[in-house]
C-alpha cells in the first residue's frame, strides 16, 4: 500500500530523522505551542503554521470544522525535523495552506511515544519505510489516510523529490472530492495498524527452551560484521547505518562465557571494542554518539542521546567484569564524566540529548580543522594528538575537517609508539583537558533539558553497574541521586509515575517503559548496595504497573495504563530498537523481585509475558534481546533446566 488515496505523490525520503539542530528565531507571535514543556515543541511556537498540541481542542476543532488534521511528529534532536522546520514550517506562503485547510498537531515523539507509534506503524505501511520527521495527514476521528517523513519545501528543491506545498494541494483536492474513498482506505489502514500493534499471538503449546536463544544467536551471527562489530553487515557496502544497539550488547554479554570463547562474547566484545576506538565515541569530552553513517564506526551522527550512553555503560561495565579489560574502564570513566558534566539538570535527574548542530552545521562542535588542535596544546602535544587520533592526512568529515578516532586499541597504539597503553592514556589526560576547555569556548549544540522517567531508569541502571563492576562508589551515589529525583518529583499522590519532567514541571501519565526502566534502575540499586529500601520502592512501582498495565487476558503489559487516553489501538510494543522493549524488562524485573521478595506468582507473570512474544519469538528472536535475556533468566530458576548462561 502506498499513497492511500488516489492521486497523492510518495513522500520522497531523503533518510530516517537525522539528527541536528538549526533552529530558527521565534517569530512575534507564539502559537499555542508556548505553554508546553517540550523543548521540542517549544522550538515550533514562533512558527507562522497555527500548531495545537496533541489534545482535545485541537481534535475537537477537527471534527467541528471537518477539516484533516496534518500531524508532524519530530524530537529535539532531529536533523531533518529541523530542516522541514526551516524549510516548510516557517515559509508564510505553506504555513498560509496548512492554516486554512488543516488542523495542524505537532508531537514530540520522546514525550509521546504513544502516538508515534501508531502513526509510525502506519508510515511504514503507506511507504514501506520510515523516520522522523513524520508527517502523517488523518480524517478529522484521527484515522491516517496519507503520510511520509520528510518533505522539501518546494518540487524541485531537491531531486525526484514532491514538495510539501504541492503534497497539501493534492491532498486538500483528494479531501474535497474523493471523501468517501478516502475514509474507506483510512479504515482499511487503521485495520491494519490495529493488527499489527495487537501483540497478540497463539501461544498455547509454545514450550520456552534454550533453542530460542541459540538460534537468537545464530541469527546475530549471521549479520554480524566479522571485521569491524555491528550488526546489519552486508558485503560490499561500506555506508550502512550502525547503530551501537545496547539491548543486544547486553544479551550477549550474558550469555558470554567468563573464560571460553563463543561467539556471543567475540560478537559483543568485537563491537564494543571498535565503538570505543572509532568516531563515534567523543575521544575529547567522553560519551557516545548515537549511531555510525558508515560501516567502521568512524564518522556519527553527532547528536548524543541518554538512553545510548546509559545502555553502554551498562555494557561496558559488564565487558569490563568479564574480561578486565582496562580500556573498558576508561570508556566508563569518561562517558560517566560526561553525563555529570553536560547531561545533568540541577536537580539531579538527566537530560534527554544534545543536538548534532551548532552554527547550522551538523558536528561542528565536535569536529577540528587541519592544524586547529595546535592552538591550546604545545608542539609537542599537538604532535602526539596528531598520532593518537588525527588517523589520516586527509579531513575525514566533509572534506575540510577531522573527527578524532583512534585505529585501534590504546595497547596497539601505543605499542607503534614504542610505549605501553598506561603511560600514553596518562600522557593524553591533559592533552584532551586543554582541547575540551577550547573546545567548551564554541557554541555549543542545544540541549533536551526534559527529564524522561524512562531514559533516566536507563542510567540509573547503567551507572549502578559501573559503580558495582568498578568499585567506584561515586557512580553509584550519582545513581542514587538520580534515583530519588525521579522518585520525589516524577510520582503522584498515588504513587503513579510521570512521563516528563521540564521547567519545574512534571507532566504526562507514564508508560511501561517509564514504569519498567526505573525499576530495573531500582533493583540495580538494590543489587549494589544492598540496601533494602529500593527494593522496597521496585516492589511498590511494579505492584502499581501490574494494575495499570497487566494484560488480564493474554498476559503481558500493554504500553499504556488502562486507564489512559483512548487512541486508535492499545497496543504491546514488543520490537527492539535503540531502547529495550518495556514489556520484556518488566519480564526480566519479574524474574529478579520474584528470588528478592519471595513473590512466586511474579515468575507466573514472567512467563506469560515471554509467551505474549511468541510471534516475534518464533519469527526475529534477534529482535527481542531483551526478552531472550528473560528466556535465559526464567529457565535458570525452573527445577529441570541447566544453566544457559553465566552471568558476568
Amino acid at each position: 500500500m502506498t499513497a492511500i488515496a488516489s492521486g497523492l505523490p510518495g513522500s520522497g525520503l531523503p533518510g530516517s530523522g537525522l539528527p541536528g539542530s538549526g533552529l530558527p528565531a521565534f517569530g512575534e507571535t507564539l502559537n499555542r505551542l508556548a505553554d508546553e514543556t517540550s523543548p521540542y515543541l517549544l522550538q515550533h511556537a514562533g512558527n507562522p503554521v497555527h500548531w495545537y498540541p496533541w489534545g482535545p481542542e485541537a481534535l475537537d476543532l477537527a471534527k467541528r470544522e471537518k477539516k484533516p488534521i496534518f500531524l508532524s511528529i519530530g524530537y529535539s534532536s532531529c536533523h531533518w525535523c529541523h530542516v522541514m522546520e526551516h524549510e516548510s514550517f516557517t515559509d508564510e506562503e505553506i504555513a498560509g495552506w496548512l492554516n486554512e485547510h488543516f488542523v495542524c498537531i505537532k508531537v514530540d515523539r520522546e514525550e509521546r511515544p504513544d502516538i508515534d507509534a501508531i502513526y509510525m506503524t502506519a508510515i511504514q505501511i503507506m511507504t514501506g519505510r520510515g523516520g522522523w520527521p513524520l508527517s502523517a495527514f488523518l480524517t478529522p476521528r484521527t484515522k491516517p489516510f496519507f503520510g511520509g517523513t520528510y518533505f522539501p519545501a518546494r518540487d524541485g528543491d531537491r531531486p525526484q523529490s514532491v514538495g510539501f506545498l504541492t503534497v497539501l494541494k493534492k491532498v486538500h483536492g483528494t479531501w474535497l472530492e474523493q471523501k468517501p474513498a478516502v475514509l474507506a482506505s483510512a479504515n482499511k489502514l487503521t485495520s491494519l495498524i490495529q493488527q499489527e500493534m495487537a501483540g497478540v499471538g497463539d501461544s498455547a503449546d509454545i514450550d520456552i527452551t534454550h533453542a530460542t536463544v541459540t538460534r537468537a544467536i545464530a541469527g546475530l551471527d549471521q549479520r554480524f560484521d566479522p571485521d569491524y562489530g555491528g550488526f546489519g553487515f552486508q558485503a560490499n557496502n561500506s555506508a550502512i547505518p550502525k547503530f551501537p544497539q545496547g539491548s543486544t550488547l547486553l544479551f550477549l554479554l550474558e550469555q558470554a562465557k567468563p573464560v571460553a570463547k563463543s561467539s556471543a562474547r567475540t560478537m559483543a566484545l568485537k563491537t564494543l571494542d571498535h565503538l570505543a576506538w572509532g568516531g563515534m565515541r567523543d575521544h575529547i569530552g567522553g560519551g557516545f554518539h548515537r549511531y555510525s553513517v558508515d560501516r567502521f564506526w568512524n564518522i556519527p551522527h553527532f547528536e548524543k542521546m541518554l538512553y545510548d550512553n546509559g545502555q553502554l555503560l551498562s555494557a561496558l561495565s559488564r565487558a569490563y567484569a568479564l574480561t578486565g579489560n582496562q580500556e573498558y574502564r576508561w570508556a566508563i570513566d569518561e562517558a560517566v564524566e560526561f553525563l555529570n558534566r553536560e547531561m545533568s539538570s540541577p536537580d539531579g535527574g538527566f537530560y534527554s540529548a544534545l543536538d548534532a548542530d551548532s552554527e547550522g552545521e551538523e558536528g561542528l562542535f565536535y569536529v577540528w580543522k587541519q592544524g586547529e588542535w595546535a592552538k591550546p596544546l604545545t608542539k609537542v602535544q599537538s604532535e602526539r594528538f596528531a598520532q593518537v587520533y588525527a588517523t589520516s592526512d586527509s579531513p575525514n568529515f566533509e572534506g575540510k575537517y577531522y573527527q578524532p578516532l583512534r585505529d585501534g586499541s590504546w595497547t596497539m597504539v601505543a605499542k607503534g609508539l614504542g610505549m605501553n597503553a598506561e603511560t600514553l592514556h596518562s600522557e593524553m589526560k591533559p592533552i584532551r583537558s586543554a582541547l575540551l576547555d577550547y573546545r567548551s569556548q564554541r557554541v555549543r549544540p542545544r540541549t533536551d533539558t526534559k527529564v524522561l522517567t524512562a531514559w533516566n531508569g536507563l542510567a540509573i541502571r547503567g551507572l549502578a553497574d559501573a559503580g558495582r563492576y568498578l568499585d567506584e562508589p561515586r557512580y553509584v551515589q550519582r545513581a542514587k541521586r538520580c534515583a530519588d529525583f525521579i522518585w520525589n518529583h516524577l510520582r503522584d499522590d498515588d504513587g503513579r509515575l510521570f512521563r516528563s519532567y521540564n521547567r519545574a514541571q512534571a507532566k504526562l501519565p507514564g508508560y511501561v517503559d517509564d514504569y519498567a526502566f526505573f525499576v530495573d534502575g531500582l533493583i540495580a540499586l538494590h543489587d549494589t548496595t544492598g540496601e533494602p529500601a529500593w527494593l522496597e520502592k521496585a516492589m511498590q512501582l511494579q505492584e502499581t504497573q501490574n494494575s495499570l498495565f497487566l494484560d488480564e487476558l493474554q498476559g503481558g503489559f500493554f504500553f499504556t495504563a488502562a486507564d489512559q487516553e483512548t487512541l486508535l489501538v492499545r497496543g504491546k510494543l514488543l520490537h527492539e530498537g535503540a531502547r529495550p522493549s518495556g514489556a520484556a524488562t518488566t519480564a526480566n524485573n519479574l524474574i529478579a523481585l520474584a528470588k528478592l521478595s519471595d513473590r512466586p506468582e511474579y515468575l507466573d507473570m514472567a512467563e506469560k509475558t515471554i509467551q505474549s512474544a511468541t510471534e516475534l519469538l518464533d519469527r526475529a528472536p534477534r529482535s527481542v534481546p531483551t526478552m531472550l535475556t528473560a528466556i535465559s533468566r526464567w529457565l535458570a530458576v525452573q527445577p529441570d533446566s541447566s544453566p544457559a548462561s553465566a552471568t558476568p
